[in-house]
């Protein structure tokens, strides 16, 4: 049976680079599992540092990047069917995939095969639901019994999502998708939350200086709704308020820096109740060195 490597952990603790490192090792190729580096010209809010897939001097190939437009539905399904296309890819190479992000609800998905459907746009469920509050539609979500029902949480849009696509399923019974048969491996990167803390505002600060506000504005000129943008959360949120003049500068990088930091906790929470479901995920000290990391998977995958 095929091997899947997957590397987990909430936002800027390296998971890329130890990924690449990896793959490099093993003969391996890199799935992205990250919700938002599917979108094409998104890459500094992103956190794209395609440099980390860089190893030796050889580029890791990696898939599921840049693989959409700005302003288009990427949903769950979406990315069952492309990590099904990349992963029948990679193994057709007789090479090993590895699974590499921090979008728990992609993770999740693919490593206990869940079976989703593409769901069209319900109308009227949309106006229905649009006259209630985000409060209200998290009371809707969680009580039906979907995947979809932590993370969706960031906004009212995605809120409406979620239930749509909960309403679709539980009134559509789908059909399987054909996923491959596979011997999962699954290491998560751990940091004290003191250090990713830093990390997080040190990040933040650097992507600043490095264009971010830039990168989102050109997405606006070139079209992308300022509402669609401002659905992706986080970075993306918040600049564009900022560049529409709904807050300061200073507003801007405080409500991020704090959302980033409250999204990193979601992350870890979801990786614990995914522990809690029966899936062994096997942590890693993040202030070991690189090379002690990358020792310690290659051992147990060799067990």
């Amino acid at each position: 049976m095929k091997k899947l490597l997957t590397i987990l952990g909430p936002t800027a603790t390296g998971k890329t680079k130890l990924a690449s490192h990896i793959a490099f090792i093993i003969g391996g190729e890199i799935i992205s599992a990250d919700s938002r580096q599917v979108f094409r010209r998104m890459n500094i809010g992103t956190g794209k540092d395609y440099e980390d897939y860089i190893v030796k001097g050889k580029i890791i190939p990696h898939h599921l990047i840049d693989i959409a437009e700005p302003g288009e539905e990427f949903s769950v399904f979406d990315f069952q069917k492309n990590f099904i296309q990349a992963f029948q890819n990679i193994v057709s190479k007789n090479k090993i995939p590895v699974l590499c992000g921090g979008t728990g609800l992609y993770i999740e998905s693919a490593l206990n095969k869940y079976n989703l459907l593409e769901v069209p746009e319900n109308i009227e469920l949309r106006k229905e639901l649009s006259a209630k509050s985000e409060n209200e539609l998290i009371d809707i979500i969680s009580n039906l019994k979907s995947l979809h029902n932590t993370t969706d949480t960031i906004n009212k849009e995605r809120l409406i999502r979620a239930i749509e696509i909960a309403y679709f399923r539980k009134n559509n019974p789908g059909k399987n998708l054909h996923f491959p048969e596979f011997n999962s491996y699954i290491f998560g990167i751990n940091y004290e939350r003191e250090i990713v803390t830093q990390k997080i505002t040190s990040r933040l600060k650097e992507r600043l200086k490095n264009g971010m506000i830039e990168e989102v504005k050109s997405l606006i000129d070139e079209g992308v709704p300022s509402t669609r943008l401002k659905s992706y959360g986080l970075e993306y949120k918040f600049i564009t308020q900022y560049l529409q003049d709904e807050i300061s500068y200073e507003e801007m990088f405080n409500k991020l820096n704090i959302a980033i930091h409250q999204f990193s906790k979601r992350q870890m929470t979801w990786f614990r109740r995914m522990e809690r479901n029966g899936i062994k995920i096997n942590w890693i000290d993040g202030n070991l060195p690189l090379e002690e990391k990358i020792k310690i998977i290659v051992e147990l995958l060799n067990c």
